[in-house]
Formats: structure tokens, C-alpha cells, sequence
């Protein structure tokens, strides 16, 4: 079983807390020095506790956003009751309390109530007041905090960022930390817990945590921001990211839920596992395919969670069959991904969530040697070659691994634009029969051989100058098979074009000679006696 920890326990807790639009969110990224806390003017935007480093002049802390603190008496909405609760469990494991008012509204009874609980609980407490963008209202609109009873009013803008620094020295006073005290904790495997609204993504990491650690409420997108958890389960860390339901963006208005949107998404970004969490009750939706199709493309080790599997009549070995495969049919993509059915209410196989994403986690990591994968590599080449292309044959020459995080190798062809994904799917398949990689996607990039194309030309080159040196090597020959008086025939010159040779010469001095056989000779004067002319 998961238990929660604090994964920085040698870091301090800052707990901000207040009523509701008070500024609280504004405070908290100000501090933190990045928009991360959601922030609207309506009011009740936060309801989970986030959890954010912060670092002041040397000094590191945590601090807590929190929801609006209301009191069960102004509403009887369980949602707004889960959300107080949210924020008392931060007071209660907090070091030190920030208690934000509202110095345009000036005191309420609400800011009465909540700070006689803060004194009732005997922690240390600064107050401050927010919205003082005038300096000529920094002492006059404080003033009256005092009747609280709690720290010295310290008037403040975080919007504007007026007295902040003054703040943060409070606080880092009030904790009595050393500079440079901390170090870098090791937070663990980070998960993702992403899908659509209202599929039990907070419930399952309710369950995981082993506390009430996130808000739960029947009533759709009720998460709102990227809530980091943190827990151990047979001695290893895990960050549990739980998200806003992610619903289309046609649907997504702009606003609180187009922000939590994008916050889904740059949890899904940081993860190291993406968890994607779908209803039993509900066929795979196309929301379904685009949450797990971007898990594909940014590399992300992935595993599917069918939530509510109590719910189902046939939880049969038969019927959880047929609905793995409905389930592969629509998430064809993602066939890689292990399929797990649990119920958080039931907790029925809840804690193989961890065993798995680490299972995916260490193959999205995983190298293979160069020489195993060309051996592999050249088998399945050999058994089933690319097809013929444009009445060209593309050749797979060899592999490698590049990068992890997805597994990304590198294939050399003679011709890598003929090779089509239908051929490199094929290709994935049996590498995955051969090596694995549960759990996580490949990346297979085609490449020219470079080298392959050296040799080629090289060889052709040679081919050429071998033709040009024929003759040579012909004279060379006839110099060895010449006599042993060293000298050598001499070639015989070739006929000039249009001129027939010589059949022989008349023997000197003689002037009547017959020609050869073949030839008329055709008598005439004295002065042409012996030559002989053509008819």
C-alpha cells in the first residue's frame, strides 16, 4: 500500500491561507516566481492544495496555495466543505501561516472567524493585506487589522509586487533558516493521471495516497489545477500529478477551464508516465484517443486504467476480455500500453498502477546494443525485405539505437524514401516481439547509407579506370611473352578510315609483273608497262 510523504521533509511549509478572492493564487506565483496557481476574479477558483518551491535571498521553502476558507453555516455544498477541509489539512501540517485579507473590502466577519481558529491551532501567524496599490493607502487601510489580534498588518500588492520582499524577509525570519542549507530532493517517478472529466482521476490518487489528499465531488471538472502528490510504496518515491478533465476543445470555454487545459497538458509534458484513466461504464471516446494519441507523440510511457470496473455486471475473465478488446480496437495506436481494471472504491488491483508505470517507465529507458539489434534487425529483413518501389529495391542495411525516452532508432537504406510506414510498422512489431517494450513507443527514422553509397560509387569508379587500362595491360602481357632478346613486337597500327591496305609490292627492277590473283591487269604504254589499275 502508497502511503503519502512530504518528499522535502528538511524544507519548511508555508501554508497561504484566506477567504475566498482575496488574491491568495496571485500571492503564491509571485513567491514562486512563475504563473503556476490558476488565477480569475471569480471567486472559489482553487479548490486542492499545490505545493510549489520557493527560494528567497538563499533560503528555500515550500509554499501551499489553498482554497477559500467558508464556513458550513454560509453554504451546505459538500464541494465547498471538501474544499475548507483542503485548507485546514494544509494550516495543520504547515511551519508557518501567511493569512491573507482583502484591504479594498476591509475586515469581514469571515476574516474574524478564520483568524480565532488560526489562534485556536497555536501557530505562528503573519497577516497580510493585499490589493494596496497606493502608497498613500499602505498604513490607512491596515490599520484596522489590528483588532484581529494576530501579527503586525503588512500592507502589500502581489499583483504589483509592492511589499512582497518585505514578506518573504518576514518569513524567512519567522522560519529561522540557513542560506544554502538545502539540497535537490529526489522526487521520484512521476505520473501523470490525465483523462476525461469525471472518470475518478482524484479518487484514484485519493486511494494511492492513503488520505483525502484531493477534492472529490460527483460534479464534473471539479479539479482544477495540476496537484502534486507525493508518496512511497515499497521503498520507492512517486509524484502523483493529478489533472482537470480534459474535454474538447470546442466544449472549453475560455477562462478557469481553457487553463486547466493547458495545465493537463504540461503534466503530461513533464511526466514520466502518463496514467490514462477511462470509464468502464463508457466506450472509448474520441477525447479518449486524443489524450492518448498526445501521449504518443511527446514519448511518453503510457498504461490504460479502466475506473468503475466494480460497476460492471460480467466481471468476468470473459467479459473483461471482450472489453480489452473494444479497447484495443479503439486505442489501436496505443497497443503497447498495459491494460489494468481496478476500482478505487474497492481498491480492487489500485496498487499495480505503481508496479506497472515503473515496468513502462524502465523499458521508455532501455538501450539496446548495437550488434543484438542488427542481428534481430537482419532476420527480419531477411524473412520479409522491403517491397519493390517505383521498380526500385530499398535495402534496410543496418541500425542503431540513438536516445531513450522514447527508444529512437536510426534504420540505413540505400533508398529511404521508398520505405513506407506500412513496412516500418511491421518492422516495430517484431522488434517488439523480440525485445519488448511494454509499456512505451518507439521511434524507427529512415536515413540514407552514406557509406553503402560511398562504396557504390567507388566501385563503379573502379570499373571505369579498369576499361581505360585495358590496352596497357595488353602491351605488358606481350612484353612477357616476348623472346628472350628483350625486344618486344610492335603493335600493329590500325587502318586509316576510307583506304584499303596494300596486297604487296612488285619485286624491284622489274616492269611486267602479273598482279595477284583476283586482279585484271589492263595493258598499256610503254611509260605504264608493269602497273597494274582497277577496271
Amino acid at each position: 500500500m502508497g502511503h503519502a510523504i512530504n518528499p522535502v521533509q528538511h524544507m519548511p511549509l508555508v501554508a497561504i491561507v484566506g477567504r475566498p478572492n482575496v488574491g491568495k493564487s496571485t500571492l503564491v506565483n509571485r513567491f514562486a516566481g512563475q504563473r503556476v496557481a490558476i488565477v480569475d476574479d471569480m471567486a472559489g477558483v482553487t479548490r486542492d492544495r499545490l505545493y510549489l518551491p520557493c527560494e528567497w535571498a538563499g533560503r528555500e521553502f515550500i509554499v501551499i496555495d489553498t482554497g477559500g476558507i467558508i464556513f458550513e453555516d454560509e453554504s451546505g455544498d459538500d464541494l465547498h466543505a471538501s474544499v475548507q477541509q483542503q485548507a485546514w489539512l494544509a494550516v495543520d501540517e504547515a511551519d508557518a501561516i501567511v493569512f491573507v485579507v482583502d484591504g479594498l473590502d476591509g475586515m469581514t466577519p469571515v476574516d474574524r472567524v478564520i483568524a480565532q481558529a488560526l489562534r485556536e491551532r497555536g501557530k505562528s501567524v503573519l497577516l497580510a493585506v493585499n490589493k494596496i496599490d497606493e502608497a498613500r493607502d499602505l498604513t490607512g487601510r491596515a490599520a484596522e487589522f489590528y483588532e484581529l489580534g494576530l501579527s503586525d498588518p503588512m500592507p502589500i500588492s502581489a499583483i504589483h509586487s509592492h511589499n512582497t520582499g518585505d514578506l518573504l524577509d518576514a518569513i524567512v525570519a519567522q522560519l529561522n533558516l540557513e542560506q544554502g542549507q538545502t539540497e535537490e530532493p529526489d522526487l521520484g517517478l512521476k505520473l501523470a493521471i490525465v483523462g476525461r472529466p469525471n472518470v475518478g482521476k482524484s479518487s484514484i490518487i485519493n486511494t494511492l495516497l492513503g488520505q483525502q489528499r484531493m477534492t472529490v465531488s460527483d460534479i464534473s471538472g471539479t479539479t482544477r489545477d495540476a496537484v502534486d502528490s507525493y508518496c512511497q510504496h515499497e521503498g520507492e518515491n512517486y509524484v502523483l500529478i493529478d489533472t482537470a478533465g480534459i474535454r474538447k476543445k470546442a466544449k472549453v470555454r475560455y477562462g478557469v477551464e481553457r487553463f486547466s487545459v493547458v495545465r493537463a497538458i504540461k503534466a503530461i509534458q513533464r511526466a514520466d508516465v502518463v496514467v490514462l484513466v477511462v470509464d468502464a461504464n463508457e466506450p472509448v471516446s474520441e477525447q479518449d484517443q486524443r489524450i492518448a494519441g498526445l501521449a504518443q507523440d511527446l514519448g511518453k510511457a503510457s498504461l490504460i486504467v479502466v475506473n468503475k470496473w466494480d460497476l460492471i455486471e460480467d466481471r468476468s475473465s470473459t467479459g473483461m476480455n471482450e472489453h480489452a478488446d473494444e479497447l484495443r480496437r479503439k486505442l489501436y495506436f496505443m497497443n503497447y500500453a498495459p491494460v489494468l481494471y481496478t476500482s478505487a472504491l474497492t481498491r480492487k488491483r489500485i496498487f499495480s498502477i505503481f508496479e506497472l508505470a515503473r515496468a513502462a517507465s524502465d523499458e521508455n529507458q532501455r538501450r539496446i546494443t548495437t550488434g543484438l539489434f542488427n542481428e534481430v534487425l537482419n532476420e527480419i529483413v531477411a524473412m520479409q525485405p522491403p517491397p519493390l518501389r517505383r521498380g526500385k529495391r530499398p535495402r534496410i542495411s543496418y541500425g542503431t539505437q540513438v536516445s531513450v525516452a522514447p527508444p529512437t532508432f536510426v534504420l540505413f537504406s540505400n533508398y529511404p524514401g521508398l520505405i513506407d510506414t506500412t513496412y516500418l510498422r511491421h518492422v516495430e512489431r517484431r522488434l517488439r516481439e523480440s525485445f519488448g517494450f511494454t509499456g512505451t513507443p518507439l521511434r524507427l527514422l529512415m536515413r540514407e547509407d552514406d557509406k553503402r553509397k560511398a562504396r557504390g560509387e567507388a566501385r563503379r569508379s573502379g570499373q571505369r579506370g579498369l576499361k581505360k587500362a585495358e590496352p596497357e595491360a595488353e602491351v605488358l602481357a606481350a612484353e612477357l611473352m616476348a623472346p628472350e632478346t628483350g625486344f618486344a613486337p610492335k603493335k600493329a597500327k590500325a587502318p586509316r578510315v576510307g583506304i584499303k591496305p596494300a596486297q604487296g609490292k612488285a619485286e624491284k627492277g622489274s616492269q611486267n609483273k602479273p598482279a595477284k590473283k583476283g586482279r585484271k591487269v589492263v595493258k598499256g604504254t610503254k611509260k605504264n608497262a608493269g602497273k597494274g589499275r582497277k577496271k
